[in-house]
Order: C-alpha cells, then structure tokens, then sequence
C-alpha cells in the first residue's frame, strides 16, 4: 500500500509541477474562501447535449456508451435540485433506452427518484437509489460525487498554494464534519486562477481517499465556456486501487435553452429524444 500512496503523490506532483510560490502570506485566501469561490461554477438555467461514456478496466478492455442529454436547475424549487434525463444513440443495440433523474436538495433529506425505459419491454420501471455511493451508470463517479458536494458539510483547509505566471494553484482538502456518513476520509480538490478574479477560479483535479485513508481514485476536469456558463468538457476518473477507469466526455452543448416541463416526464422517456428535441 506504501507503493500506492506514493505512485498516487506522485501523480498529483507530476500534474501540477510549479514552483512554490513566494510567501504571500498576507493575501492568502482560506480554504474555505477558495472552496466557495470556485467549486460550483454557473451551469447555466440548462442544457441540452451530447455525453459520451467510455468504461475501462485493468485489462485495457473498453465499453462506450453515448447519450443525447437534458439537464434543467431547479434552485430548491418545491425541493427539487436538478432533473436530468438521457437518451441512449449508442450502442445500437441499447438505442432508445432512456434514463430519468430527479435530484433534491439536502433540506429535504431524500434521496433521488430515477426511471428507465426499455423499448424492448416498452415499459418504465422506477429505480430506487439504496445508497448515494451508488455507481453513476457504472463508472467510477458515484451519484454523491456529480453532486455538488458529495460530503457535504466539510471542513476545507488550504493545504497548498503555488503560482507561475498569472495562474494561481489552491489545493484544499475537506474532511466530513460526520465521518460515520461520509463516502471518504478526505478529499483533496486542487483549483487553479488565472488573475486576481475569482470568476476564472475552477476546479482542475480531486484526489479521492477511501474510508481507511487510503488513496482511492483521482479525477482530472477540463472546462469548456459556453457564453457565461461552466460545463465538463473532458473528464478522467482513475480508480488507482482496481485500475478501472472512466472518460466523460460532453459536446455539442447548448445553454439556457427554455426546456419544457414535459421533457422530464415518463411520457418524455417513452416518446425519445426526438420529440424532446423539439419541446
């Protein structure tokens, strides 16, 4: 496990490979201040787009699988957070296929209602989320992960700061206030910012540690803009315990759309991208 933790450290150490800052001590933001300033970036009202999956194990063996998405923000309104529904286009063998999602807020203290639809058995069947720990469709993000805050509430300390250039390097690990309940013992989540705003500060890297405190995964981010909007553009999930790993990749991506109501809705799954596409 030694051998893990250094393979792991040393990763972090190849990714961002800069120079120690100069002590600037008396401008140096908290943990906490970077945290709120750059882990949720504006996503938009929502979204409409293109997200491909691609699945590997140890043995380099592949899976794909892409999705025509819809995503829609709902602010806490009547408990909700977000409602997502993807259409399957590929494998061709799964076209049609639909997935439902329903996602509220921690107020309320509930955990997400899902659906599918199999064409096949032209039927729609409610899943029940046992545990937000869960796989996000069989990759190595789990459902709390694509959250906001997957242990949330934390504590958050800078544990580094580094600069080259205009471009500033936060790495800031949060611990669960609630251990027993947490997915992780710590995360470590490392920003990057270009200039004195606060605006261009994102998230570039999260270095995940199991329960035992152990190195579990690590999941590197490149952004796209779109207009003022934040959205994945290129995502690496490596679990460096199993050797398994996932790409999330998002393209032809369209914000603030006005999407109706009835695209996420049973009926919507049953009638398929096609129709949503026009609602």
């Amino acid at each position: 496990m030694k051998l893990l933790n250094k393979g792991f450290v040393l990763g972090m150490a190849m990714v961002w490979s800069l120079a120690p800052a100069a002590s600037h001590a008396a401008a140096e933001p908290t943990g906490a201040e970077v945290y709120e300033h750059c882990n949720v970036k504006y996503p938009g009202e929502d979204q409409r787009s293109r997200l491909s999956i691609i699945l590997r194990d140890k043995d380099n063996n592949e899976k794909k699988n892409v999705y025509r998405r819809f995503w829609k923000g709902y602010k806490g309104k009547d408990g909700v957070f977000d409602k997502m529904v993807l259409f399957t286009e590929f494998p061709p063998d799964a076209r049609g296929a639909a997935f439902m999602r329903w996602a509220y807020t921690d107020q309320t203290d509930k955990n997400a209602d899902q659906w599918i639809y199999l064409p096949v058995l032209k039927k729609i069947r409610r899943v029940s989320v046992r545990d937000p720990g869960d796989s996000f469709l069989g990759s190595d993000l789990t459902y709390a992960d694509i959250s906001d805050n997957p242990i949330n509430p934390g504590r958050h300390k800078l544990l580094r700061r580094m600069e080259k250039g205009d471009m500033e390097v936060f790495g800031v690990e949060t611990v669960p206030t609630n251990p027993d309940k947490a997915l992780y013992s710590r995360v470590i989540t490392w920003f990057t910012r270009n200039g004195a705003s606060w605006d261009s500060c994102h998230k570039r890297q999260v270095d995940y540690y199991d329960k035992r405190g152990e190195p579990l995964k690590q999941q590197f981010i490149k952004w796209q803009r779109v207009g003022k909007a934040w959205v994945w553009d290129e995502v690496l999930v490596r679990n460096v315990q199993t050797g398994h790993s996932s790409v999330f990749q998002v393209s032809d991506v369209e914000i603030n759309v006005d999407l109706d109501e009835e695209v996420f809705t049973e009926r919507a799954l049953r009638l398929g991208a096609r129709r949503a596409e026009s609602r």
